[in-house]
């Protein structure tokens, strides 16, 4: 029985680490933080000069001016710096600003809690 218990915690305990790694744990809350970071200064650039000017051109703007923002979540994400990750990141910078631009102009709709732009901003290319 004695040998039983010790070939189980031998068992158990080699596979230990393949299941919960800290440094993984450390990297994912480096990424959380940092997409975070990104998302509060996309916010915050999406409502400025929101009234008259074109969503894409705002859109843009703010994904130019959190730029910081967004390489340091590259950073944490893209340790081996993939550029097709790097490219999907920049990529989800441009469709997050967009979002927030348009929340902030009231022609989107979090209420249900799902991304659904209202149909006055869709359009529909020509056949």
């Amino acid at each position: 029985m004695r040998r039983a218990f010790i070939l189980l915690v031998l068992l158990v305990t080699a596979c230990e680490g393949s299941f919960v790694r800290p440094e993984d744990y450390g990297r994912k809350v480096e990424i959380n933080k940092s997409y975070e970071a990104r998302d509060t200064c996309l916010k915050q650039h999406a409502v400025d000069g929101t009234a008259g000017i074109d969503a894409t051109t705002v859109a843009s703007t703010a994904a130019h001016a959190c730029q910081s923002e967004t390489d340091r979540l590259i950073t944490a994400a893209n340790p081996d710096r993939d550029s097709k990750v790097t490219a999907s990141i920049r990529q989800d910078t441009e469709f997050r600003a967009m979002k927030y631009v348009l929340q902030a102009r009231g022609l989107r709709s979090n209420e249900t809690g799902s991304d659904q732009v209202s149909q006055s901003t869709v359009t529909r290319p020509a056949d």
